[in-house]
């Protein structure tokens, strides 16, 4: 019991204890029978209820007091329940948000809508780079939601969230060449990627916002100013320009925002240096930590998200996939245990610690295999086998001089296969069971890989899988794991084109997992990402014939069974989900849409979207 509801309880405990006291009814009485006449004219000048007297045989009163009622219990409150009960919404090709019965899709932020105050786009071009930088970015991707200390964070937070691309078709007439492009485009570019954060909340009729004007919105942009840490901060920029192609997210437990770079150069404008770009930065949605930071520790390489295991010592270990064909696994694991009580204390936490590779055994054991300059083959003069999977015909290796840890992280691509890692297919979203006993990891697609292995055992992998390992001792500090392949992605109707199109997928089939997440109810969902238009492989057979556009799946563990709970709209890809701790709310991106969605009659817009259940359930059921 709480010692405030002890405090709050004492004055009506001892009121209860005193009446059976020297001052008592039942007192007075026993120590004075005449005294029964008193009472039931009154005592001392008050008035007593009729309830307390009456006569017995004699004539003489009879004290009565009438008992105290029995409280009517609190009623205690159903639990919700969290059981997956939806119908499946059938493939379409239809150009909205398909959601099943009993939801309802709001749209809370398009690409071009204010994020910092100012002026939004609203059918014109920006007018200067300086109006853009306040705009929300384009391609909408991973994001976070998080809560504000002592606030209920059902109903208000704040959401993070990566702007991978431009939708240049809102920003600029024609296509955008950066060898040719002026100084005001260049900057306009740079604007729509990098992340923005804002705060949200839910009005009375149940609908989300964007809390125009809050101190808490903010844009960081391809245009901002970045630091590094870690061991190859010396080898960047002193002040970076920019981050880009902020694909997915993650977060650490003290509740800062990882948005990783799934690029290694900055394309939209080459004159920066490469080095700077490629890292995983972590910035703090209330701004109380460090400034954003590209954290050198943690790898360069085409990051896709970030994922996090900890155990009850606050060890923690961070996942990550390189989505490059193809692409290894990596984990980091810092040097020291987190502080859950001062987030301070955590603001360097992940410039120390050792990265390590995954390696996929055939006999369904795995290592983690450390990059650090001097193990496993990481020294000067080493010999890079390079991209092994995608010919049958090996290339000929590379020498790379690893002469310290800087090297090791910035040519991370390279130390991976040189210390053996397994060079997967295309290794996208990663995702930990609460209770730390499955990693997920998708693997989208590899339609050129011509070399096989068992963890990628299909050639010309047009539709991708999904792996399962489970680390040993579920600790996040073991450096051996088992694995299992759970799923292949593909369609029966594509067996003409081959076995490896066909998948074993138990119900609604799709191709190219790509984002993918356990809830805290442990409950799986994937998002798909095929091509648009697909190539399903099958002679004259496109994969929205079959699986419709790319759309959102629940997936059951033990059976496998797949269940479609959202399917978007025309050319876009499903990507990024979050939700608030009661799962009453689901945030989802819509990315790249090319048709006539989410404003009939305007230009298709990236956006965040809203998914709820029009009775205030749970989602899911």
């Amino acid at each position: 019991m709480s010692h405030l509801t002890d405090e709050a309880r004492a004055p009506y405990r001892r009121a209860t204890a005193d009446l059976d006291g020297p001052n008592s009814l039942e007192a007075i009485v026993a120590a004075n029978p005449s005294r029964r006449s008193l009472l039931v004219n009154g005592l001392f000048g008050l008035s007593v209820l009729p309830a307390l007297a009456a006569c017995n045989t004699d004539g003489d009163p009879v004290v009565t007091v009438p008992p105290t009622p029995t409280p009517t219990p609190t009623p205690t409150p159903t639990p919700p329940s969290f059981a997956v009960n939806f119908t499946s919404v059938a493939a379409n090709r239809n150009d909205t948000v398909t959601v099943p019965a009993g939801y309802t899709v709001d749209v809370l932020l398009k690409a071009g809508d204010s994020v910092e105050t100012g002026t939004p786009y609203s059918g014109s071009f920006p007018a200067s780079p300086a109006v853009a930088e306040k705009w929300a970015g384009g391609n909408h991707d991973g994001m976070e939601y998080f809560a504000f200390p002592g606030v209920d964070a059902n109903n208000r937070g704040l959401l993070a969230l990566n702007f991978e691309y431009p939708d240049f078709n809102i920003l600029m007439a024609g296509n955008y060449d950066p060898a040719t492009a002026s100084a005001d485009q260049k900057a306009i570019a740079l604007s729509a990627v990098g992340i923005g954060v804002v705060e949200i909340s839910k009005g009375s009729d149940g609908k989300w916002s964007v809390q125009a004007g809050s101190t808490y919105n903010r844009r960081y942009t391809g245009n901002s100013a970045y630091r590094a840490g870690g061991p190859a901060a010396g080898l960047l920029s002193g002040s970076i320009k920019g981050m880009l192609n902020n694909c997915a997210s993650g977060r650490t437990p003290w509740d800062t925002y990882l948005t990783c770079e799934e690029t290694t150069d900055n394309y939209l404008d080459p004159t920066k240096p490469a080095n700077d770009y490629g890292w995983v930065v972590e910035i703090d949605p209330l701004r109380e930590l460090a400034a954003p930071t590209k954290r050198t520790a943690m790898g360069r390489f085409s990051h896709e998200n970030v994922a996090f295991m900890a155990n009850a010592d606050r060890r923690v270990a961070f996942y990550m996939g390189d989505d490059s064909t193809p692409g290894c696994i990596y984990k980091f694991i810092p040097d020291r245990a987190y502080s859950a009580t001062n987030r301070a204390a955590n603001t360097d936490l992940l410039d120390y610690g050792t990265l390590y590779v995954a390696r996929f055994n055939g006999d369904g054991t795995g290592e983690w295999r450390a990059l650090v300059v001097g193990q496993n083959g990481l020294t000067a003069g080493a010999s890079d086998p390079g991209n092994v999977s995608q010919s049958t015909t090996p290339p000929a290796p590379t020498i790379v001089n690893f002469n310290n840890q800087a090297d090791v992280l910035i040519n991370c691509q390279s130390a991976a296969r040189v210390a053996g890692g397994t060079v997967m297919d295309r290794p996208e979203w990663i995702t930990v069971a609460p209770d730390n006993k499955a990693v997920f990891v998708t693997l989208t697609n590899n339609s050129g890989r011509r070399v096989t292995d068992p963890a990628n055992p299909r050639v010309t992998n047009r539709h991708g899988h999904i792996l399962k390992f489970r680390e040993e001792g579920d600790s996040p500090l073991a450096t051996k794991f088992s694995w299992e392949i759970f799923l292949l992605a593909g369609d029966p109707a594509w067996a003409s084109g081959g076995s490896n199109l066909t998948g074993n997928i138990n119900g609604d089939t799709f191709s190219s997992p790509d984002g993918i997440r356990i809830d805290p109810q442990g409950r799986l969902w994937v998002q798909t990402d095929h091509s648009v238009p697909g190539t399903s492989g099958a002679s004259g057979v496109s994969i929205e014939d079959t699986v419709g556009q790319n759309a959102m799946f629940y997936l059951d563990q033990a059976t496998k069974q797949s269940k479609r709970f959202l399917v978007g709209p025309v050319g876009c890809e499903i990507t990024g989900l979050a939700y608030t701790p009661d799962l009453r709310t689901f945030f989802v991106n819509i990315q790249h849409p090319t048709g006539n969605w989410p404003v009939s009659g305007q230009q298709p817009r990236s956006s965040t979207i809203v998914v709820r259940r029009t009775d205030n359930q749970p989602v899911g059921n």
